[in-house]
């Protein structure tokens, strides 16, 4: 990344933090990945369980596999070779998790976090239940305000997710957000977090990279 790049993702990332500590969250600035990674690392005890939202931030720090051979017991649903109950049994078992893991859509520079879920298992562990949460996202995830958010996730992350996914929903073919009524919409569930929530342990880490979607 150029120097200018270094700069302006620093400058946004810690003006969204300063305005996430304004709201109540604990928020934190890193330069990298790696940093991110360690500090997370940093948390987790042996025997501790960690629950992690599907993310593709998530997976650029590769985490799941660290945490284990520290002897966490990690709960991924999005692991290869669950069948369907056994995915529904981890993400229960998420919302009571020592810790929930999780990226996030859209950051506010009003302080302000929002997602999108198709089955909502992600946005209900964000908002209570587990001992300690913390979201992770590049700066690439810092929009204006709400407005800006709704856009992102209609011209960026949605598609590109349903893309990954292979979803077959119109926004694969077009591009954009179609605001469709397909059985296969993963677009159902909408949060946004005004304040953190009254009853959590709650810490937001920007990343100074672009990550995930």
């Amino acid at each position: 990344m150029k120097e200018t790049e270094k700069w302006h993702a620093k400058t946004l990332g810690e003006a969204a933090c300063a305005a996430l500590k304004k709201n109540g969250f604990a928020a934190l600035y890193m330069d990298s990945a790696s940093q991110a990674a360690d500090w997370i690392a940093a948390q987790v005890t042996t025997g501790m369980s960690v629950g992690t939202g599907g993310s593709m931030t998530l997976a650029s720090l590769a985490i799941h596999d660290r945490l284990e051979g520290m002897g966490a017991r990690v709960l991924n649903h999005s692991r290869a070779g669950l069948t369907p109950d056994e995915k529904m049994e981890v993400m229960r078992a998420q919302l009571t998790s020592d810790l929930f893991l999780s990226g996030c859509n859209a950051i506010t520079l009003e302080g302000e976090l929002y997602n999108i879920d198709g089955n909502g298992n992600r946005v209900a562990a964000l908002t209570f239940g587990p001992k300690k949460t913390v979201v992770v996202a590049g700066y690439n995830k810092i929009v204006r305000d709400m407005r800006e958010a709704e856009d992102r996730l209609e011209l960026v992350a949605s598609p590109l997710n349903n893309k990954r996914l292979g979803t077959g929903n119109p926004c694969t073919k077009t591009g954009r957000c179609a605001d469709c009524h397909a059985d296969t919409r993963i677009c159902k569930v909408y949060s946004v977090f005004k304040r953190k929530p009254g009853k959590s342990d709650f810490t937001v880490i920007i990343i100074g990279e672009a990550l995930g979607y």
